[in-house]
C-alpha cells in the first residue's frame, strides 16, 4: 500500500521533492497545504496532486500517512509538531528547527506518538558518502578535513538592488549557515561525531544576514572545517587529509564524483600518485535517497534511528556558531 504523503511549502525545493517522489515506488503525493490557494492549486496542477487546502487542520485531517514540511525555518518546529499529534510521520527539510530545544521537542514528540521523524538532509542518504566512509581507511590516519559550500544565490542579485527576498531575510530564521552551511557540519558531524570545541567566523550583510563564514570544528586528532557562502561560488571540491592520502567530493549536498589520491611512498611527501576515480554513478536528483530511507524506517517502525543523533549534534554546533557570531533571529 502507498504512503500517502501531504506536502508544505510550493518552493523549488517542494518542485525537486515532487520529481524525485514520482521516482520511488510506495510514495504517494496526495495533498499540498499552501496559505495561498492560488499557490496551492498551480503546485498541485503541476505534479497532479489531487487535493489542495489552505487550513492546516482539514490537510493533516484529509487521510494523510505522512507529511513532508518544507516551509521557511521558522514554521518547521511548529507545523512538525502538530504534525506528529496527529500521527502523521514527519519528513523535514533542513534545517529541522532554529534550535536545539525545539529539536529535541520533535523528537520527544515523535516518539511519543510512535511516528517517524526525520531531517532530510541529502548527503545522509547518498551513497556517496557510504564510499566515502568505507575508502577512509585507505588514506591513513587522518588529519584534516575541509568541506566547502559556496553557492552564489541568484537571489543575491535582488539584495544588492535594495529588494531583500525570503532567503535573505533573518527573521525567518535563515542564514546562510542554516541554509547551505549546514551541509557541511551536518556531514562533517556524521562522520566524526560531535566536536570538542568549535570557533565561527561570519561576514554579515547590511541587514544582518549571515553572508558567509568558517566554522573550525576541533577533534582529537584532527581539526575541521565548515566553509560555506551564498555570495561567492567555490572552485575548489571538500577534501578529506589523511597521512597516506586524501578524498576529494566535488560537491558536498550532492556529489557527482569522488576521487581518491594516494601518496605513491613514504618519502613522497610533495607529489602524490595517479587519482582515482571511485566508483559512482549520481542520481540526477538525490532526493530520491531520502525518501526511500524514510519509507523504509516507517515500514519497520524505526521511530528511534541513527539519523536522529546526527541532527540533535548538529543543531548543537549551530547553536554554537550563532552564539560566537551574533546571528539572531
Amino acid at each position: 500500500m502507498a504512503l500517502k504523503i501531504g506536502m508544505i511549502g510550493t518552493n523549488f525545493i517542494s518542485d525537486d521533492f515532487c520529481a524525485a517522489a514520482a521516482q520511488v515506488p510506495g510514495a504517494e503525493l496526495s495533498a499540498v497545504y499552501s496559505r495561498k490557494q492560488e499557490t496551492g492549486d498551480a503546485f498541485a496542477a503541476r505534479h497532479g496532486i489531487p487535493q489542495v487546502y489552505t487550513d492546516y487542520d482539514e490537510f493533516l485531517d484529509s487521510g494523510l500517512d505522512a507529511v513532508y514540511v518544507a516551509s521557511p525555518n521558522f514554521a518547521h518546529c511548529a507545523q512538525t509538531l502538530k504534525a506528529l499529534n496527529h500521527k502523521k510521520h514527519v519528513l523535514c527539510e533542513k534545517v529541522m528547527a532554529v534550535n536545539e530545544q525545539e529539536v529535541r521537542s520533535m523528537i520527544d514528540c515523535a516518539r511519543q506518538n510512535n511516528v517517524v521523524l526525520l531531517e532530510a538532509m541529502r548527503p545522509d542518504f547518498d551513497p556517496a558518502y557510504d564510499l566515502i566512509e568505507q575508502n577512509l581507511p585507505r588514506i591513513g590516519k587522518l588529519r584534516r578535513a575541509t568541506f566547502e559550500f559556496c553557492q552564489y544565490s541568484s537571489r543575491y542579485d535582488s539584495f544588492r538592488e535594495g529588494i531583500i527576498q525570503n532567503a535573505f531575510n533573518p527573521e525567518l530564521g535563515n542564514a546562510a549557515v542554516m541554509d547551505i552551511g549546514v551541509y557541511c557540519i551536518h556531514s562533517l558531524v556524521r562522520l566524526f561525531g560531535a566536536p570538542k570545541n568549535v570557533k565561527a567566523f561570519s561576514t554579515k550583510l547590511s541587514n544582518g544576514f549571515d553572508g558567509s563564514g568558517i566554522v573550525l570544528m576541533e577533534y582529537e586528532d584532527m581539526t575541521a572545517e565548515a566553509v560555506y557562502s551564498k555570495i561567492a561560488v567555490s572552485v575548489t571540491p571538500s577534501v578529506l587529509q589523511g597521512e597516506a592520502g586524501s578524498i576529494m567530493i566535488d560537491y558536498i549536498s550532492k556529489p557527482e564524483s569522488v576521487s581518491l589520491r594516494l601518496r605513491e611512498s613514504a618519502r613522497d611527501t610533495l607529489t602524490g600518485g595517479a587519482i582515482e576515480k571511485l566508483p559512482y554513478t549520481p542520481a540526477k536528483n538525490n532526493m530520491i535517497f531520502e525518501i526511500q530511507e524514510f519509507l523504509k524506517l516507517i515500514e519497520k517502525k524505526e521511530v528511534d534511528h541513527k539519523y536522529l543523533k546526527y541532527s540533535l549534534g548538529t543543531i548543537r554546533v549551530l547553536d554554537e556558531v550563532r552564539r560566537q557570531t551574533g546571528i539572531r533571529f
